[in-house]
Protein backbone atom coordinates (compact mmCIF):
# COMPACT_ATOMS: atom_id res chain seq x y z
CA UNK A 1 0.00 0.00 0.00
CA UNK A 2 2.93 2.69 0.82
CA UNK A 3 1.82 6.52 2.14
CA UNK A 4 -0.93 7.87 0.75
CA UNK A 5 -1.87 11.14 1.99
CA UNK A 6 -5.63 12.87 1.44
CA UNK A 7 -6.00 16.38 1.33
CA UNK A 8 -6.89 19.63 -0.43
CA UNK A 9 -3.73 20.71 -2.83
CA UNK A 10 -3.60 24.51 -1.67
CA UNK A 11 -4.08 23.94 1.97
CA UNK A 12 -0.99 25.32 4.24
CA UNK A 13 -1.30 22.18 6.42
CA UNK A 14 -1.04 19.81 3.85
CA UNK A 15 1.74 21.78 1.95
CA UNK A 16 4.03 21.78 5.46
CA UNK A 17 2.75 17.70 5.54
CA UNK A 18 3.81 17.09 1.86
CA UNK A 19 7.29 19.04 3.05
CA UNK A 20 7.54 16.65 5.64
CA UNK A 21 7.18 14.09 3.70
CA UNK A 22 9.48 15.38 0.99
CA UNK A 23 12.43 16.04 3.47
CA UNK A 24 12.10 12.75 5.40
CA UNK A 25 12.25 11.09 1.95
CA UNK A 26 9.05 9.03 2.24
CA UNK A 27 7.34 8.30 -0.97
CA UNK A 28 3.59 8.67 -1.48
CA UNK A 29 0.78 9.31 -3.14
CA UNK A 30 -1.09 12.47 -3.18
CA UNK A 31 -4.82 12.43 -3.77
CA UNK A 32 -6.70 15.71 -3.89
CA UNK A 33 -9.99 15.46 -2.45
CA UNK A 34 -10.79 18.37 -3.67
CA UNK A 35 -10.95 17.35 -7.19
CA UNK A 36 -11.53 13.71 -6.96
CA UNK A 37 -13.56 13.07 -3.48
CA UNK A 38 -13.62 10.35 -0.98
CA UNK A 39 -15.49 7.33 -1.83
CA UNK A 40 -18.27 6.81 1.43
CA UNK A 41 -16.68 3.75 2.55
CA UNK A 42 -13.04 5.33 3.04
CA UNK A 43 -14.64 8.17 4.84
CA UNK A 44 -16.75 5.34 6.97
CA UNK A 45 -13.77 3.72 7.87
CA UNK A 46 -12.66 6.80 8.52
CA UNK A 47 -15.43 8.08 11.04
CA UNK A 48 -15.40 4.49 12.74
CA UNK A 49 -11.84 4.95 13.42
CA UNK A 50 -11.47 8.43 14.73
CA UNK A 51 -15.20 9.64 15.38
CA UNK A 52 -17.83 11.94 12.90
CA UNK A 53 -16.90 14.66 15.28
CA UNK A 54 -12.78 14.67 14.50
CA UNK A 55 -13.02 13.96 10.76
CA UNK A 56 -15.91 16.58 9.56
CA UNK A 57 -13.59 20.18 9.93
CA UNK A 58 -16.38 21.99 11.55
CA UNK A 59 -14.26 25.17 11.74
CA UNK A 60 -14.01 25.68 8.21
CA UNK A 61 -15.24 27.92 5.94
CA UNK A 62 -17.21 24.68 3.72
CA UNK A 63 -19.56 23.43 6.63
CA UNK A 64 -19.71 27.31 8.00
CA UNK A 65 -21.66 28.00 4.87
CA UNK A 66 -23.82 24.92 5.28
CA UNK A 67 -27.58 25.39 5.53
CA UNK A 68 -28.64 25.27 9.15
CA UNK A 69 -30.57 22.48 8.77
CA UNK A 70 -27.86 20.37 7.44
CA UNK A 71 -25.83 21.57 10.29
CA UNK A 72 -28.31 20.42 13.05
CA UNK A 73 -28.23 17.88 14.56
CA UNK A 74 -25.60 16.28 13.59
CA UNK A 75 -24.94 12.01 13.88
CA UNK A 76 -22.39 9.92 11.63
CA UNK A 77 -24.75 9.30 8.97
CA UNK A 78 -25.72 12.63 8.90
CA UNK A 79 -21.86 14.18 8.72
CA UNK A 80 -21.06 11.03 6.27
CA UNK A 81 -23.54 12.61 3.83
CA UNK A 82 -22.51 15.97 4.23
CA UNK A 83 -18.26 14.77 3.87
CA UNK A 84 -19.25 12.94 0.56
CA UNK A 85 -21.14 15.85 -1.10
CA UNK A 86 -18.56 18.01 0.59
CA UNK A 87 -15.28 16.60 0.10
CA UNK A 88 -13.69 20.37 0.84
CA UNK A 89 -15.20 19.80 4.90
CA UNK A 90 -12.94 16.62 5.65
CA UNK A 91 -10.11 17.43 7.81
CA UNK A 92 -6.80 17.45 6.93
CA UNK A 93 -4.87 15.78 6.21
CA UNK A 94 -5.45 12.18 6.25
CA UNK A 95 -2.57 9.53 5.45
CA UNK A 96 -3.39 6.04 5.23
CA UNK A 97 -0.29 3.90 5.52
CA UNK A 98 0.93 0.19 5.89
CA UNK A 99 0.45 1.02 9.92
CA UNK A 100 -2.50 2.51 9.87
CA UNK A 101 -4.51 5.92 9.44
CA UNK A 102 -3.07 9.38 10.62
CA UNK A 103 -5.62 12.26 11.14
CA UNK A 104 -4.13 15.92 11.14
CA UNK A 105 -0.45 17.13 11.15
CA UNK A 106 2.11 16.28 14.36
CA UNK A 107 5.40 15.77 12.79
CA UNK A 108 6.10 13.62 16.32
CA UNK A 109 3.32 11.15 15.74
CA UNK A 110 3.99 10.85 11.85
CA UNK A 111 8.06 10.11 12.73
CA UNK A 112 6.73 7.16 15.08
CA UNK A 113 4.31 6.03 12.58
CA UNK A 114 6.26 7.00 9.34
CA UNK A 115 10.01 5.87 10.13
CA UNK A 116 11.43 2.76 10.62
CA UNK A 117 12.76 3.05 13.89
CA UNK A 118 11.18 6.37 14.68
Amino acid sequence: MGVTLFGIRNCDTVKQARAWLAGQGIAHAFHDYKLAGVDAERLAAWIGRFGWDKVLNRSGTTFRKLPDDEKADLDAAKALAILVNNPSAIRRPIVEHDGGVLLGFDAGAWEQALRPGG
